[in-house]
């Protein structure tokens, strides 16, 4: 199967962006991709000032675009991920959609993005957003893909569940920093790969010097290797890689150091 990474630059125009989407998944299918990958708050800054203002509800605006994107192009479109007002409380959240349109996953990130690294980024998504309760993964013709947001990345026993309940292939919209980004984005990918023997896809919006927050980009793809099969830069740009899905198999075969899904 080929999935698209679409990197793109994220203004502080809710409808420029999602037009911007739009324009990307439509090219993402033209390209022959079977799944687009979004980025990370790829409808709005990331930044807790812009969170509660560009919040929307489950079936608003952006999900409602999101949804008419897969269906138009028959193509699923992981909605990268949007502030989600739910109970007057903010959440990270990420809508998935098969090539019919029809809503196939909901997550909102489990582990915020609270640090303060000395000399280099301080931040606190818990100021603003409320955590999810878990991950999970969901059905495609292809099998089963799990998915995390960002900062989940660094929790290996959370993608060593979604490994036992029979992911091939894992996504990740993220927005690294330049503190972060440098010293461990391609290595968390790369061993979350080699840990669980899949795919680790990761999607960030371009790099903006314009924003208070410094996305790091690098939107990649590891492979159950532990290779990297793609990586863009730091600017805007769409990567449409190909997964032979059945290398997850023939990498288990060689080094059976996991313990079988779980089955039906």
């Amino acid at each position: 199967m080929k999935i698209a990474l679409l990197q793109m630059m994220v203004t502080a125009d809710k409808e420029t962006n999602l037009k911007r989407a739009e324009e990307l998944v439509k090219k993402a299918a033209q390209g022959g991709a079977d799944m687009a990958v979004l980025p990370e708050m790829f409808n709005c800054p990331y930044d807790n000032a812009y969170f509660r203002e560009y919040a929307e509800p489950k079936g608003g605006e952006t999900y409602i675009r999101l949804a008419g994107m897969a269906k138009e192009h028959a193509i699923y479109v992981v909605g990268g991920s949007i502030p989600q007002i739910r109970d007057n409380k903010i959440y990270n959240t990420s809508y998935t959609f098969d090539r019919q349109g029809n809503e196939i996953h909901d997550y909102s990130k489990t582990h915020l993005f609270d640090i303060q690294v000395e000399g280099g980024q301080v931040f606190r998504e818990s100021d603003t957003l409320t955590p999810g309760d878990g991950m999970g993964v969901f059905e495609t013709e292809f099998g089963l893909f799990g998915l995390g947001i960002c900062f989940d990345v660094r929790f290996q026993s959370d993608w060593e569940l979604l490994q036992k309940q029979g992911a091939l292939v894992c996504i990740v919209p993220g927005a690294f920093n330049m503190t972060t980004g440098p010293a461990h984005w391609e290595l968390l990918f790369r061993a979350r790969a080699v840990d669980n023997q899949l795919f680790m896809v990761g999607v960030s919006p371009a790099r903006d010097l314009d924003f208070s927050y410094h996305a790091y980009g690098h939107s990649l793809v590891a492979d159950p290797w532990g290779s990297v099969l793609a990586q863009l830069g730091f600017e805007e740009d769409i990567a449409i890689v190909s997964l032979d899905l059945e290398r997850v198999a023939s990498i288990r075969r060689q080094l059976p150091i996991l313990t079988p899904p779980v089955s039906e």
